[in-house]
């Protein structure tokens, strides 16, 4: 998407309120339903797009991730994972649809590879991938120099 003026803002602020809505509730329901909060610990895996969540060293609640896209600190910079050549397939799942979603109504951080660091922008465009996807939640890892965004997917209870 070059042209930049076919932009509807009030109509993304639309979106973004819808997407916002769902994202709180199925994140809230997400955390409760599952009790993933106090001691709980988590390990995921981009190259088979996993994550596991364990309490006392058994794992009990496991889901398929997909990569949203990354915020390079020091630069100050986001990336869409469909524009990251070095991500392993498995976890761009349907990422791609977000970008087409974005091309086809006129939303063009979707389809733009990457943008300046606004964390309110980045926000908008987790809320908005995960309504797309239809994710059960939103996950983020952070370290000193990279935030990496994900959805969450098929959440699934294993035996404690």
């Amino acid at each position: 998407m070059d042209d930049r003026s076919k932009h509807d803002h009030s109509d993304w602020e639309e979106v973004v309120l819808a997407a916002r809505e769902r994202a709180r509730g199925r994140q809230a329901l997400m955390v409760e339903r599952f009790g993933l909060s106090g001691d709980v610990r988590y390990q995921w895996s981009m190259d088979d797009a996993r994550i596991a969540w364990s309490r006392a060293g058994t794992v009990f609640l496991t889901g398929r991730l997909t990569m949203i896209g990354s915020v390079s600190v020091p630069r100050q910079s986001w990336l869409w994972s469909w524009a990251n050549e070095s991500l392993p397939p498995a976890v761009l799942g349907d990422i791609e649809r977000v970008r087409r979603f974005g091309e086809e109504n006129g939303y063009p951080v979707l389809p733009w590879p990457g943008f300046d660091y606004h964390p309110e922008l980045v926000a908008e465009a987790r809320m908005v991938a995960a309504s797309v996807l239809d994710a059960e939640g939103l996950w983020a890892d952070f370290s000193d120099d990279v935030q990496l965004h994900f959805l969450v997917h098929d959440l699934t209870l294993t035996a404690e």
